[in-house]
């Protein structure tokens, strides 16, 4: 058996377990350890996210969440909702298996809801539902927005250019109501240090921005909530395609870009129609993704979400169906990114649904380092490459400690030589991928008339893939599966509904089991 050690989540008192074994054995049942914590950006003054650690007592698990001592709900998933709150109330919240009864603090959390805050509608400052642009009014309705309060924006479709959140404070986007950006690029101006495609320079504006990119900097926005009912729709394509004629395709903004932010929540919207990536943090600390539609079907470089250098998300309850890459983790390009040295790492995804799109995907800019990654309770559908692990040898950096759990799939992919994105100077050494988990994978659908599972490393023989375990994965019959490059890879109960194990193309493959 191979492990990898428990590993903390920072301040958030928070344990994933990346455990690399052939059995559920490694959860220990009579402790019942769920690690609670609350999602980061969650607690307002009259609800709460709950997050916790899985466990493995039976074929279902259903959970009971209490609080104050009294049930509340329960729910199959590891995450939960409390509403309807009282606001500036203490509460201790606890969450059990439903029918046993045993108390540990590790399944305890504390914390009081929100004062009330003042609201600050948009239609107070001068926007109108209607062509015009409202920036300056929105911007003026955010820059009077106090310490805790919520800038409302009412149904009704509002079009804008960038705007910019600050600490402290909720957006919050009405049913029906449209925050649309414009398709103009100067309402995108003046031009902002960001990152793209792993390296540091100049883009327009996004449509939502939050915080200023400093290296070597703490976080400057911290404490924001970007939520609803509504929708987040940007320029889309048009945009896109006129920021790119204007100043070519790296200068493209987002549609969200969050810049040396901490404790942000973004739940339950709709977003679509970004001009080119939706979602985008970068140098950025416990960030949660909850609840949200992300769509971006006919947008180049169109991808969900890409955690870039940041530390602690939780992304969950999602549904994507996208252009690109559905969630892409960075850390930078070459050089750069591996000298920066700001990795990637404790990265939580669960309860997701991946409709269309590129990947569920680790790179391909990871020269920071990218670790602690766990992929549990998602569904894809016909992804391009599945769940992907990729790079160049240019790239420097690691990938490693990556668990994907109880999923569907139709295909699991680690590429070392992706043809794209490989520009530049190379980093002073080729990446290491090593500790990957799969277990108990559902690739029944998936098609065989190419490699369910293709995994390579590379040819360097000190930079081979290595200790990667897949255990209970089920394939479609006549599967392929292709190893290269590799040291130390177990295949262990993998085989068709029929039990046919697939068949194997090793090369440089060494200590293999299968």
């Amino acid at each position: 058996m191979i492990k990898t050690k428990f590993l903390k989540i920072s301040a958030a008192a928070v344990l994933i377990s990346i455990v690399i074994c052939h059995s559920f054995t490694s959860f220990a049942k009579s402790n019942y350890k769920f690690n609670l914590l609350i999602a980061p950006g969650s607690l307002s003054e009259n609800s709460i996210t709950l997050l916790w650690d899985k466990q493995y007592d039976a074929e279902k698990v259903i959970y009971e969440v209490y609080l104050n001592g009294k049930i509340f709900g329960t729910t199959t998933k590891t995450n939960f909702t409390a509403t309807q709150l009282l606001a500036n109330t203490d509460y201790i919240a606890e969450v059990k298996l439903k029918g046993n009864k045993t108390s540990n603090k590790l399944n305890t959390v504390r914390f009081k809801t929100n004062s009330t805050g003042k609201i600050f509608n948009i239609l107070d400052y001068g926007a109108k539902a209607d062509a015009s642009i409202n920036t300056k009014e929105i911007q003026a309705t955010i820059n009077a927005c106090s310490k805790g309060g919520t800038v409302y924006i009412p149904k009704g479709k509002f079009i804008s250019g960038a705007l910019f959140l600050k600490s402290d404070m909720t957006l919050y986007i009405e049913d029906g109501g449209i925050l649309k950006g414009s398709v103009s690029t100067d309402d995108y101006l003046p031009m902002i240090l960001n990152r793209f495609e792993g390296w540091e320079m100049k883009t327009y504006a996004s449509l939502l921005n939050a915080g200023k990119l400093n290296r070597y900097g703490s976080y400057n926005v911290k404490n924001l909530r970007i939520t609803g009912k509504g929708t987040i729709m940007g320029g889309g394509k048009k945009l896109g395609d006129a920021m790119t004629k204007a100043n070519g395709i790296r200068s493209r903004g987002r549609l969200i870009c969050l810049m040396n932010c901490q404790n942000v929540n973004l739940s339950n919207l709709t977003i679509t129609e970004p001009p080119c990536w939706t979602i985008h943090y970068i140098y950025s600390d416990k960030i949660t993704c909850d609840g949200l539609s992300i769509i971006t079907t006919n947008i180049r470089y169109g991808d969900g979400i890409d955690p870039d250098s940041s530390t602690d998300s939780y992304i969950f309850n999602c549904v994507f169906d996208t252009g690109d890459d559905c969630i892409a983790i960075k850390s930078g390009k070459n050089p750069e990114g591996y000298f920066i040295a700001k990795p990637t790492k404790n990265v939580r995804i669960t309860d997701c649904d991946f409709k269309r799109g590129h990947g569920i995907s680790i790179g391909s800019e990871m020269s920071g380092g990218v670790s602690n990654v766990l992929v549990q309770d998602c569904k894809a559908g016909k992804l391009l490459h599945g769940m992907q692990i990729k790079a160049t040898k240019d790239r420097g950096g690691y990938v490693r400690n990556v668990t994907v759990s109880d999923c569907q799939l139709m295909q699991i992919t680690i590429f070392s030589a992706v043809n794209y994105n490989n520009d530049g100077e190379a980093a002073p050494e080729i990446p290491k991928f090593e500790n990957f988990e799969f277990k108990n994978i559902d690739m029944s659908m998936a098609i065989a008339n190419s490699p369910v599972i293709n995994i390579n490393g590379f040819k360097d023989p000190k930079h081979r893939l290595k200790n990667v375990i897949f255990s209970n994965i089920l394939l479609p019959e006549n599967a392929k599966v292709v190893v290269n490059d590799a040291v130390k890879i177990n295949f262990n109960n993998v085989k068709s509904v029929a039990g046919i194990k697939p068949g194997y193309k090793v090369t440089n493959g060494f200590e293999m089991r299968y």
